[in-house]
């Protein structure tokens, strides 16, 4: 027998304390990493037992008294006990003071923040700012010593240039023309990409050489059965998409036969519903169990109770439905007999029956149910003669004598001389219903009709609608005087039974006058009405909204009486006599238009635009000494108006009076006139051909007003046309020194530096334009464009990029963005512009969209839509009208021409270039907006002939 091993003695290390700082694994590099958890709260941890005290066993050794059985030892009963007391006190005694807290965390934790506490911590904050404040100037001192120290050390890129950036003033305009431009020398830099040529596959060579390749022979597999059948194997895979576009197609087209095109409901014709049942062929067995069924419970219905009248009628329409035609019609022949009482089983009798039976049925009927209008109706209906329907109706009329409905369908049927002595019988009868009173007011003769509506008035005395016909006569018989009393009256009449003065009910009242074409019934209804319930403070507000919803919708004269009746009460107001005239110019006459102006400056002889809506008025009827004449007195009135000058001034050039026109300056010169003036005058002279002079004044208002940016403009294009380039850029630079903000000065600018130096200084001049003016889409439009006239796409393009960035909303930016895309995108790009900045220049480019791909009417309804959101810009008038010549007829090019003179339009960059150059001084819209669309026709040649370049 083996000896037993004797056990291993064990390490005396395992039993000693380990050194300080000691880690165990440092030494062979297995370290761990320690994490918020293993730290603790940051608090001092507690004393834990030595590890020396446990003995090799694992067991520990007792520390404290014994027999103390399974409960806790004496030191964890002594610590419980102590966290209870500190429970108790709200505070650990043993916890050590934090610097941050002091002893509030634990002293004061559970105290409450009272107002001496608040007033102690004030007390201690204004010490700490005293003691701030104290430090303050040499703490700051410091740091700005510190911060020019370091500055001075490391100073930055600007201020190692500022002394030669000062130098720059002293630089001259000409010693900037002649620095050299800089030329581009990125394409030295640039490498050249690594082209990689991949091999096509096979399969996609073979699958376009079979989607391109002609079969002219059968399979051999098709022969075999004649080449009448497709054999399964050589069927071609089925393309899903194909069959859901059709199985959608088929549904939409169902759907459309059963919904209206307007509103999108579903509509059922009940006449066609029943045929469409008829056509139907029962074929299924299920249908005909279905029928079976129907006609058991059916059967039931009617025999269980045999008076109730919707089952007959079920019953024989589920005969009819099943195509018995012979037993629905003898269903309803025992409901008749049934149901003698009920007219719906009449009515349905009728309907199944046979023509040549319907009057026999419909006869029995009204016999069972002599006071039944609906089956004396339907007698008359199936009459074919009128006589006989009239013969039936008054038979009718004898058993129902107060049916309104039978008196209006025989009256329909008579003669004049018939129908007024039927009227007079049905008001004897019905005295109630307003239409057969007024009805026979119309038909009987003035006086009679006098009596009539008296009469009516005594049976019916709240009912506005008399009084309103008894207007109407007095009107029509010319006794237009009584119109305005009659109405007053029936008014104070109506007040004094208790009815309620309806405001808007009587306007309507009054516009279904001016439609019968009663005026002056219209005229006296708004005068007496207009004012019932309104606020004094919300009267001229009030009548001007109705005005104009009153034009809205086409009533004229009602607009015209609200207005008038206005200008009673607000004899002075300006704004509602320019309302006045503006209608009186749209929709009345030169005559009335000008008594109502004559009238306005009667009573505001200060309002300088009554006087030249006058005068311009008369120029335009072709008076010229009455326009003259109104002017004068304008001018007696109003003596220090410069309006009234310029007007003047205007009526004289414009009819081809420059000596007068230029004498009625001068005079406006000497009395100190506006830079209008001076501006006036320089036209004046252009038109004459006096350049000097015309020089010579430019020059003198720039002296007077230096800030205003047409002069300069027009002193540039002066030295522009003349030839002095140079002059002419000085001019511009001095115009943008006093208006730096002026577009159109950066754009001539621009414009002259691109013609003489090339696109490098033009871009370089936008680009600073751009910095002064920022958000201004003309100045990135001028860009773009220079870039493209000179093939710079790529530019072009990142530039609209960056524009469409700092001006998201711009119409003219977009549509640009438009034009410059590729076909295929532009549809994309139109429907965001739309929704983005829906204006002028977005519909313009959409209309030109359609123009392009043919659709002629979505092309018209957008060029309509561009010119009525503005008509002053003239280039869209002609781009229309442009579009009328080629697709529209002459009915629709007299339109847009007769809409365009309307307008006047005023503004536009093609439109404005032609009607300001002087050959085209004294034009006509209509001649401005022909010379326009030949305009527009070469530019869209050049453009077309860069594009194929």
């Amino acid at each position: 027998m083996q000896a037993p091993v004797a056990p291993k003695p064990r390490l005396e290390f395992l039993n000693t304390k380990p050194p300080a700082n000691y880690v165990a694994g440092l030494g062979r590099g297995a370290t761990g990493f320690t994490t918020r958890s293993d730290i603790g709260p940051a608090r001092a941890a507690p004393d834990l037992p030595d590890r020396s005290a446990t003995t090799i066993g694992g067991a520990a050794a007792v520390v404290g008294p014994v027999g103390r059985g399974r409960g806790k030892g004496g030191a964890a009963a002594a610590e419980e006990e102590e966290d209870d007391d500190a429970e108790e006190k709200g505070y650990d005694e043993n916890q050590k003071f934090d610097e941050f807290e002091g002893n509030d965390v634990g002293l004061f934790a559970s105290a409450e923040y009272d107002e001496d506490d608040k007033e102690a911590d004030a007390v201690w904050e204004a010490i700490d700012k005293r003691m701030d404040s104290r430090r303050k100037d040499r703490r700051e001192a410091k740091l700005k010593e510190e911060i020019e120290k370091y500055r001075a050390s490391n100073p930055k890129i600007t201020e190692q240039f500022a002394d030669l950036k000062r130098k720059l003033s002293e630089v001259k305009a000409s010693e900037w023309e002649n620095i050299p431009d800089i030329g581009d020398y990125s394409f030295r830099n640039k490498k050249k990409r690594f082209e990689s040529f991949v091999p096509v596959p096979d399969t996609l060579l073979e699958k376009a050489r079979q989607e391109k390749e002609h079969v002219i022979a059968l399979d051999p597999k098709s022969r075999a059965v004649g080449g009448t059948e497709t054999p399964y194997s050589q069927t071609p895979v089925t393309d899903l998409t194909a069959v859901g576009v059709g199985r959608s197609t088929v549904l939409s087209m169902k759907l459309d036969r059963l919904s209206d095109s307007v509103s999108g409901l579903t509509v059922v014709d009940p006449k066609g519903y029943l045929t469409d049942l008829k056509s139907m062929k029962i074929s299924t067995d299920g249908d005909i169990s279905d029928i079976k069924k129907a006609r058991l419970l059916l059967k039931s219905v009617i025999q269980t109770n045999p008076k109730h009248p919707p089952g007959w009628i079920a019953a024989a329409r589920l005969e009819e439905f099943a195509g018995k035609i012979q037993a629905a019609r003898q269903l309803m022949e025992k409901g008749c007999e049934e149901c003698p009482n009920n007219e719906d089983v009449w009515m349905e009798a009728c309907r199944l029956a046979s023509p040549n039976e319907a009057k026999a049925v419909i006869a029995r009927g009204v016999k069972a149910i002599p006071d039944s209008v609906k089956l004396w109706m339907q007698a008359a209906k199936l009459e074919h003669d009128d006589g006989d329907r009239s013969r039936v109706l008054r038979k009718a009329l004898e058993h129902i004598p107060d049916s309104v409905r039978l008196w209006k369908a025989v009256v329909e049927l008579a003669n004049e001389e018939d129908a007024r002595l039927l009227l007079q019988r049905a008001v004897e009868c019905c005295p109630l219903h307003i239409e057969l009173w007024l009805a026979l007011a119309r038909l009987e003769t003035y006086d009679n009709a006098k009596k009539v509506l008296n009469k009516a008035r005594e049976k019916l005395s709240k009912e506005p609608t008399i009084w309103i016909t008894a207007a109407k006569l007095e009107e029509a018989n010319g006794n237009t005087s009584m119109v305005g009393k009659i109405i007053e009256r029936g008014i104070r009449s109506l007040q004094r039974e208790g009815l309620d003065i309806d405001r808007e009910l009587w306007m309507k009242e009054a516009e279904a006058a001016e439609r019968a074409g009663s005026v002056v019934t219209c005229q006296a209804i708004i005068g007496n009405t207009i004012g019932i319930g309104v606020e004094d403070m919300d009267r001229k507000r009030t009548w001007v909204a109705d005005a104009e919803e009153c034009k809205k919708r086409g009533s004229i004269e009602t607009a015209r009486a609200i207005y008038q009746h206005a200008l009673t009460v607000f004899v002075t107001k300006k704004s509602i006599w320019i309302q006045a005239a503006q209608l009186e110019k749209s929709h009345g006459t030169r005559e009335s238009l000008d008594a109502l102006l004559r009238r306005a400056v009667t009573y505001r002889p200060q309002a300088q635009v009554l006087w030249l809506m006058g005068a311009k008025e008369k120029w335009h009827s072709g008076d010229v000494p009455a326009a003259r004449a109104i002017l004068q007195e304008a001018y007696a009135a109003i003596p220090n108006s410069e309006e009234i000058w310029l007007a003047a001034f205007k009526l004289e050039f414009e009819n081809n009076e420059p000596e007068r026109a230029r004498m009625l300056l001068a005079k406006a010169r000497e009395r100190g006139g506006t830079e209008r003036v001076w501006m006036k005058s320089a036209i004046v002279e252009r038109e004459l051909g006096n350049t000097t002079e015309e020089r010579r004044l430019l020059e003198e208002g720039i002296d007077k007003f230096p800030s205003f940016f047409k002069l300069h403009l027009m002193l540039g294009q002066l030295k522009d046309r003349l030839g002095h380039l140079e002059e002419a850029k000085e001019a511009y630079d001095k115009g943008l020194k006093h208006c730096p903000g002026c577009v159109p000065l950066w754009l001539s600018r621009a414009s002259l530096e691109e013609k003489t130096n090339g696109i490098s200084r033009a871009r370089a001049i936008l680009t600073s334009a751009r910095k002064k003016n920022p958000k201004i889409a003309e100045l990135w439009l001028a860009a773009i464009r220079a870039e493209l006239r000179h093939g710079n796409k790529k530019e072009a393009d990142t530039l609209m990029s960056k524009a469409l960035q700092e001006c998201p909303t711009s119409g003219i930016l977009a549509a640009a963005d438009i034009e410059m895309a590729p076909r295929p995108k532009r549809k994309i790009k139109s429907s965001d512009a739309l929704k983005r900045c829906p204006d002028v220049h977005v519909f313009a480019a959409v209309a030109k969209l359609f123009w392009v791909d043919r659709k002629v009417d979505n092309a018209r309804k957008w060029f309509n839509r561009a010119v009525n959101s503005d008509p002053d810009f003239g280039d869209y008038w002609a781009m229309f009208y442009k579009f009328e010549l080629k697709h529209g007829n002459e009915d629709a090019q007299k339109d847009v021409l007769n809409r365009c003179t309307a307008a006047e339009p005023k503004h536009g960059e093609k439109w404005q270039a032609i009607s300001k150059a002087v050959e085209n001084s004294h034009l006509k819209t209509e001649a401005i907006l022909m010379k326009t669309v030949v305009a527009l026709g070469k530019d869209e040649n050049a453009a077309d002939t860069v594009e194929n370049s």
